[in-house]
């Protein structure tokens, strides 16, 4: 019976460290971008897409850090592609699996969300 104990209780709290971490794949909702975080890095590079294979490799989000504000909650500076720079930007977790850059400009306000996916599928 201790050992039941044991294992769910270790169930649970590998399940919440995985919960609030952004390593690992995601794809830009609706779109052939996919980015990867790494373990302890401040970076989230292109690993791959579909429409500009060159982009390989190019770093989307940068200077990533915890925020103080909120749980699963990051700033960084995000590669704005209209703008052609980066922008500071606020990256949340929605849910374990759906994350969000939040970037305001101004007055204007976007948002661009990512899925967590297992693996990149094949072409």
């Amino acid at each position: 019976m201790f050992r039941y104990v044991i294992f769910a209780m270790l169930l649970v709290f590998a399940g919440g460290a995985l919960a609030g971490t952004l390593e690992g794949l995601w794809q830009k909702q609706g779109e052939a971008v996919w980015i990867e975080f790494t373990a302890n890095s401040t970076t989230g590079v292109v690993v791959r897409n579909n429409k500009k294979p060159e982009a390989v490799g190019f770093e989307v989000v940068r200077n990533l850090e915890v925020s103080q504000d909120e749980d699963d909650s990051w700033k960084g500076d995000v590669f704005a592609a209209p703008l052609g720079e980066y922008k500071p930007a606020e990256i949340m977790l929605l849910k374990e699996d759906t994350m969000r850059f939040r970037v305001k400009v101004g007055f204007m306000r976007r948002s661009v969300d990512w899925v967590r996916v297992p693996a990149l599928p094949n072409e």
